[in-house]
């Protein structure tokens, strides 16, 4: 399987407004873990007026941090690509703070009657922004790129005045992103991915992880590992494998045991997706390839 090109931040400082360009700064939260990496990174646009992108988790601590780096400016939006428990429960308080409007996605999109148990349910934006909308500061732009997948309603937000894109946990650098049935779904993601290769931002800054300064080469290396997936399930399935378990032990060998649900879940991505394109059949529980 292709090596994907992974990025390291060997160590952040937490609870610091830093500047990472003239336009914006970064804050990280505290709460590391296999999924945030060393932690949420949120975003500060612009100077004296500004935006904050994808406020954090409901952490006090990473909130302070956060108001007490922009003491004497003017917190205008609050902007938020998606509604997982990492990225925009922590508007809510923002804006009781600040008086700044919430903006971006829309509410989480719950499909049937799941729960997914990272969705932030309690989020409610004062305006959803759909594609090429854009909010502005002084200085600043930041336009809504819709680029479901990961969530039904996750959005990227490019700022063209660094040709910067705000790629939220669309395309990270130190990671894969996880695909997670019902509201995850495995079509959309990769047809975002395609979307991308389109646009010509020249820095994409992830939610997590540090910034990608090659970024269509990390798109494309993370198109070609989701086909690469696809084909080594589709293979297992060939080999007698007829379980999202037993793929899963058989494809993402050495896999650190707190990923393997996570890995599950997009390998349940993918069958869906097959499912869907015809090339395989199943009962509910059991996958095979499908009869031509």
């Amino acid at each position: 399987m292709t090596a994907l090109p992974l990025l390291k931040e060997d160590q952040v400082a937490y609870g610091r407004l830093e500047p990472v360009s003239p336009l914006v700064r970064r804050i990280v939260a505290r709460n590391p873990g296999p999924f945030t990496y060393h932690g949420t990174g949120t975003y500060v646009v612009g100077r004296g007026k500004v935006a904050v992108i994808d406020p954090g988790p409901d952490l006090a601590a990473h909130v302070e941090a956060l108001l007490d780096g922009l003491r004497g400016e003017t917190v205008t939006h609050i902007v938020v690509t998606h509604t997982h428990h990492d990225h925009s429960p922590a508007a809510a308080e923002v804006k009781r703070r600040t008086g700044a409007v919430v903006v971006g996605c829309a509410p989480h999109g719950l499909a049937g009657e799941a729960v997914e148990e990272a969705a932030d349910t309690g989020y409610a934006p004062d305006a959803v922004l759909e594609e090429g909308e854009a909010v502005t500061g002084p200085g600043w732009t930041l336009v809504a790129v819709a680029t479901p997948g990961h969530t039904s309603n996750h959005l990227c937000f490019a700022m063209p005045e660094e040709s910067t894109l705000f790629s939220g946990d669309h395309v990270m650098g130190w990671s894969t992103t996880v695909v997670a049935p019902p509201d995850g779904d495995m079509a959309a993601y990769r047809a975002s991915l395609t979307k991308l290769l389109g646009r010509e931002e020249k820095i994409y800054r992830p939610t997590h992880g540090p910034a990608l300064l090659d970024p269509k080469a990390h798109v494309v290396a993370y198109a070609a590992h989701r086909q690469e997936r696809e084909d080594a399930i589709l293979a297992r399935l060939a080999a007698g494998d007829e379980t999202v378990e037993a793929i899963v032990a058989s494809v993402y060998v050495g896999l650190d045991p707190r990923l393997f649900r996570a890995a599950g879940r997009s390998v349940l991505a993918h069958l869906v997706e097959l499912v869907a394109r015809g090339r395989v059949a199943t009962d509910g529980t059991r996958y095979r390839l499908a009869t031509r």
